[in-house]
């Protein structure tokens, strides 16, 4: 993975680069961005191809509108945010393709910067459409991938343009990304801990059999930890459970057991009637949930147990929230866990959405090693998939 060219590897003086960013930032009902840590997370890359004197055109998705149109999810207040994070115009393309676009970055000068309108709005770009990948990589002479948020997804803008650029490298973002899932987690310091947390138990299972391979200990929380404790003969009463992946979880216990690394999971639940913030609330014992009640989030004594591991460890690896982390009555565990991975000494490598959401209620992000940009990319590194995008770069040989 690390073995592919770079943006300094190239000589992007007077050169048309398609720099493919990830901008899928949200937006309040008034089209407003709320969060811009996406845009600035592509800063360095383009402030450099910029000090480069290149001709930058960037690209990016929004969304979901399925290959139509849809007013809500344009990227014109990305370009705006964008010029008062670069001081300098942001011209924006009314299309990703077409003759319009293609005029716009014809005629840019070196130093220029052009946004193309979303790639999502044309049907090829998910499809991977080779026509499509055609009319993108027409607008330039280089190719540079920064989004890392999209780096699982085999799409034309990731994938099918580099059919038709060449060569292709990695930003610094992309860089920083495969440096601390690559590299570090393939040589880590020890202990080597990681955290899986949220919902579901089928999303994960893929990352847990990898993880297992490499971690010194894998703590489970959230929704997930209930099908681990069914596969250990507890009772979950009205908690989320995946039934029919109970025989799964139970093989991956016994594997963890044969291979002397250790689960830990929860001994203290916070469970509620019903699913709400304002339900009655009380704390049990992991093989003490009441009949009808459901688990919310992890109790004190398992906050402190996770904690002080995180202390010992080296390396830490987190995803995933340990409760309903959305309702503040079941944010404490989520929230202490991440409190305590910015206080360990340890490197730190924590993604996906509610994950990073915890490190800003904590008030923690600057003090993480890596906060990844990319939920389901981190997910398949993690579970040592190969990312299409990054296979797609040019090797340095």
């Amino acid at each position: 993975m690390l073995n592919k060219l770079s943006i300094t590897d190239l000589d992007l003086s007077r050169r048309k680069v398609f720099i493919r960013v990830d901008f899928n930032v949200p937006l309040n009902a008034e089209h407003e961005i709320t969060d811009d840590t996406r845009i600035r997370a592509s800063l360095p890359t383009i402030k450099h191809a910029l000090a480069c004197n290149a001709k930058v055109i960037l690209a990016s998705h929004m969304g979901r509108p399925k290959g139509k149109v849809v007013e809500n999810l344009r990227l014109s207040p990305v370009a705006l945010r964008l010029a008062q994070l670069l001081d300098c115009e942001v011209n924006m393309a009314p299309d990703c393709i077409g003759p319009e676009a293609l005029a716009m970055s014809k005629t840019l000068a070196g130093g220029e910067v052009l946004l193309l309108e979303n790639l999502r709005f044309h049907k090829g770009e998910t499809d991977n459409d080779a026509d499509f990948s055609k009319e993108l990589a027409s607008h330039a002479e280089l190719y540079v991938n920064d989004a890392f948020g999209t780096a699982h997804r085999a799409h034309a803008s990731t994938v099918g343009i580099t059919q038709f650029l060449s060569p292709c490298a990695a930003g610094f973002l992309l860089q920083k990304e495969i440096e601390y899932f690559d590299n570090k987690l393939a040589n880590p310091g020890r202990p080597l801990i990681a955290l899986l947390g949220g919902a579901k138990v089928s999303t994960k299972i893929p990352v847990i059999e990898n993880l297992l391979e490499k971690v010194d200990k894998l703590i489970i929380g959230g929704g997930m930890a209930f099908t681990f404790f069914k596969a250990a003969g507890l009772d979950v009463g009205n908690s989320l459970l995946e039934e029919d992946l109970i025989p799964q979880v139970e093989q991956i216990m016994q594997k963890a057991h044969a291979s002397g690394k250790e689960i830990i999971l929860p001994n203290d639940i916070v469970v509620a009637e019903e699913f709400s913030n304002e339900a009655e609330t009380q704390i049990v014992s992991a093989d003490g949930i009441p009949a009808g009640w459901m688990g919310l989030d992890i109790g004190p004594v398992s906050t402190e147990k996770f904690c002080n591991e995180i202390a010992g460890a080296a390396t830490v690896v987190w995803n995933g929230p340990m409760g309903a982390f959305e309702m503040p009555n079941f944010s404490s565990g989520t929230v202490e866990i991440a409190r305590a991975i910015a206080d360990s000494e340890a490197v730190s490598i924590v993604g996906g959405g509610d994950s990073v959401a915890a490190l800003d209620v904590a008030g923690v992000r600057e003090q993480i090693s890596h906060v990844s940009t990319g939920g389901g990319a981190s997910l398949d590194f993690l579970a040592g998939k190969t990312l299409p995008a990054i296979e797609a770069l040019t090797d340095k040989n």
